[in-house]
């Protein structure tokens, strides 16, 4: 027995065991900490409850290294102890400052991890929300708890909080007049929120610049855009302040208007094709006959008699549309054939002129 307590007798450095002690029992709570966050993540996974996962997704990193923190800081009021130094007279300081950015770290990564459910349930139509409106207060709210942190950590480190807000004021003067882009793309882009006159993934074009492709991303100083050409966009949210946007992702349905001629060897037979092409166009099952509607006989041009067809498809699909007016473009060629008819084409004919098969013979 003596033989051992002289072993574990360290006298001066019996410091150095306490550290040991400290760091291998911090070690020791981490792995433990990883067995029991492993065990509830399988058990949460069989759960439909997707806020559950958010909850430990974004707990699991901050809580390990807050257990390295606190560790980390009993370790440090050990060496104090026995060796003072001005340093670490800041160690409580720091590891408030810590545990609050860990707050903030965890803060926000769960309202990422909610904004991310929320749109994956979007996308799955289970329920009906704005993806702009999601990302729009997701970000709102990492932008609140980050602020909140810093005045937090300001006020820990005995700086005035009243001073700073009043600085402020008075500072966001002079940083509006050199951040006046910047600001006027983030006033933009909220805007952009309020009025919603489109969203991700919607096709917008506009009529005073050349732009035109799917909506990306709205960000707060820029709107991503992808052309039809497969190339980024990046537009400055200010620039659809003073612009007009069209979106066709809203439109209600898609026209078909087309001015077709028939020959004037045809005249007699306009009217029943007109008819004709009007009943087609009222039993296709792909044509809105509640919108408007006209087959009409409307000019007698230079080489051919002209009637238009106005009407709109049920489809705002591009792709089906243009397979739709195809299909009534086919069938009103059909029509016409089917009556004897045919469509004109530019043709002069010369009237005057001597026969000169006639002329020939008398010369001979």
């Amino acid at each position: 027995m003596s033989e051992l307590a002289a072993w574990l007798d360290f006298g001066e450095n019996t410091w150095i065991v306490q550290i040991f002690g400290v760091v291998f029992f911090t070690v020791i709570l981490n792995f433990i900490l990883r067995l029991v966050l492993a065990k509830i993540r399988k058990k949460f996974e069989k759960t439909q409850n997707v806020w559950d996962d958010a909850v430990l997704f974004a707990l699991r990193k901050p809580l390990a290294i807050f257990i390295w923190v606190i560790g980390l800081s009993v370790a440090v009021e050990i060496i104090q102890g026995v060796a003072p130094n001005e340093l670490f007279e800041y160690s409580a300081i720091v590891r408030r400052i810590a545990i609050i950015l860990l707050l903030m770290q965890f803060l926000i990564q769960l309202i990422k991890n909610i904004e991310e459910n929320f749109l994956h349930k979007t996308k799955k139509s289970e329920i009906e929300a704005d993806e702009i409106t999601i990302r729009v207060l997701g970000r709102l709210l990492r932008v609140s708890v980050m602020v909140t942190a810093g005045l937090v950590i300001l006020q820990t480190l005995g700086i005035s909080v009243t001073g700073v807000v009043a600085f402020g004021g008075i500072g966001g003067i002079a940083i509006g007049f050199a951040a006046q882009d910047l600001l006027a793309n983030f006033f933009g882009g909220l805007i952009i929120y309020l009025d919603r006159p489109f969203s991700v993934g919607d096709w917008v074009r506009s009529p005073d610049r050349d732009i035109e492709g799917t909506v990306e991303d709205i960000g707060w100083r820029v709107t991503i855009i992808r052309t039809f050409d497969k190339r980024p966009l990046y537009v400055p949210n200010s620039i659809f302040t003073k612009i007009s946007v069209e979106n066709p992702s809203r439109m209600l349905n898609r026209r078909i208007y087309e001015t077709i001629g028939l020959r004037y060897s045809d005249a007699d037979k306009v009217r029943a094709i007109i008819a004709a092409v009007k009943n087609m166009l009222e039993n296709h099952d792909e044509i809105d006959t509640n919108n408007t509607l006209i087959v009409n006989f409307n000019s007698m041009g230079a080489s051919s008699l002209d009637f238009f067809v106005y009407t709109f498809t049920k489809t705002t699909d591009w792709v089906h549309y243009h397979a739709v007016k195809q299909d009534v473009l086919l069938k009103i060629i059909d029509i016409i054939h089917q009556h004897g008819a045919d469509i004109a084409f530019p043709t002069t004919t010369l009237d005057g002129l001597p026969d000169l098969k006639k002329l020939t013979q008398t010369n001979a």
